[in-house]
């Protein structure tokens, strides 16, 4: 965050460092207020950059074997452009190179953690460990002690990217 904060006002003094190049240029006929609109024009330009680079920036930072199986795009009022452009907010992924799997009374069962990394002020990353029954396609959040929490499976599609990364091609 300190980074960002740094590489914003470094963006600012570089754009205001054009205005101020364009004032010289032109022997002070350009406008004093070019500078500071300069300023603020290459601070916005930055953060508008950063937010839409985000889920490209956190992907990259991903080890072998993750994979995304989902991505939530949104608008925000008080960035305006987001309403023509939906920027990425938050993702989710799974490590399909650490998961479990079980073959239990005909079931194939797997087990692996989703990891939800969400856009805010602070980037949040949660995380939960489920068990896929591969074979009837439903999924069941789990406890740390493989204790069921909920009573009722969530049904998967089949061709979903969750179902693809986690069940093993033979289920």
């Amino acid at each position: 965050m300190l980074w960002h904060l740094v590489a914003t006002i470094f963006a600012g003094l570089g754009a205001a460092g054009i205005a101020l190049l364009i004032r010289v240029l032109s022997k002070n006929n350009a406008p004093n207020w070019l500078i500071p609109v300069f300023a603020g024009i290459g601070m916005l330009g930055y953060q508008i950059y950063f937010e839409y680079s985000w889920f490209d920036h956190q992907t990259s930072r991903q080890p072998e074997g993750v994979v995304v199986v989902s991505s939530e795009q949104g608008e925000a009022f008080w960035r305006p452009w987001t309403y023509l452009f939906p920027m990425t907010t938050a993702f989710t992924v799974v490590d399909s190179a650490n998961t479990q799997t079980r073959h239990l009374e005909g079931l194939t069962l797997v087990e692996f953690i989703q990891y939800r990394f969400e856009k805010k002020a602070f980037d949040v990353v949660t995380h939960r460990r489920y068990v896929l029954n591969c074979t009837q396609a439903q999924m069941i959040p789990v406890s740390e002690h493989n204790r069921a929490l909920t009573e009722t499976p969530q049904v998967i599609e089949r061709t979903s990217p969750l179902f693809v990364a986690v069940c093993p091609a033979s289920a």
